[in-house]
């Protein structure tokens, strides 16, 4: 299984949120490249970026960040949050991005992941899916679709995605373990490279994962509150 540590911008510094709420925040470092040097040197093999000022407002807010954390390691980095057009996905890998996450804009216009996998290639495209109860939400978190994740998710696979990121908002920043049972049906219902996002919160959970068959996990909060240490695991994982 691969892990992916993650870092959340918000105002240009590490953050991390509780159940995607903006108004609960606690910020970790005001220098996200330091923290992603210090994944590097933990022996992570990714990292997985969010913007959670694009997400929120539809646009890039943080590449200034993004692109000094690309600047300071030697390792992929993936992005999701504000990617709307063919011309963000664009910016981004021109970045230095070696993929993009592409989350509302799977569910409001399913053909635009269609296009920029014909336009940039499938290894450069990954959907985001982060649902409450089943259902899909968009714009930061701040609405839910009528959508299903598994759903979605196959109508994704149609559109020829290979990798989906599935996060269970409910247990987001809540550190009591992720929604293995929903993660492993999804994986098992669509065929596709799931990775689990939200409420790891030890090694076990990533070794109960790894036997559930996902594809692979982001760290988050695990890691800045010193739960799972990211040098372990990342010797037991790929």
């Amino acid at each position: 299984m691969k892990l992916y540590p993650a870092i959340d911008i918000k105002d240009g510094q590490c953050v991390r949120l509780r159940q995607g709420s903006y108004d609960d925040k606690t910020v970790y470092d005001d220098k996200p490249w330091k923290v992603a040097k210090e994944f590097e040197a933990a022996g992570a093999k990714f990292i997985h970026l969010v913007d959670l000022d694009g997400a929120r407002e539809g646009r890039s807010v943080n590449d200034e960040a993004v692109r000094e954390i690309i600047e300071n390691v030697g390792i992929p980095v993936e992005i999701g949050g504000g990617i709307r057009t063919t011309e963000d996905i664009s910016n981004k890998l021109n970045l230095g991005v070696s993929r993009v996450i592409i989350g509302t804009e799977a569910v409001r216009r399913p053909e635009f992941v269609k296009e920029s996998i014909l336009e940039f290639g499938a290894e450069k495209i990954v959907v985001g899916i982060d649902a409450k109860d089943g259902k899909v939400a968009v714009s930061g978190w701040e609405e839910i679709s009528r959508i299903s994740a598994v759903d979605l998710a196959l109508l994704m696979k149609d559109m020829g995605v290979k990798t989906i990121i599935y996060t269970d908002i409910s247990k987001d920043g809540m550190l009591a373990g992720p929604n293995i049972e929903q993660t492993k049906k999804l994986a098992e219902e669509t065929g596709l490279n799931v990775v689990a996002s939200g409420g790891v919160s030890s090694a076990d959970d990533l070794r109960n994962l790894d036997k559930a068959g996902v594809y692979g996990a982001i760290l988050g909060k695990a890691i800045y509150e010193h739960k799972v240490d990211l040098k372990e695991v990342a010797k037991e994982f790929e």
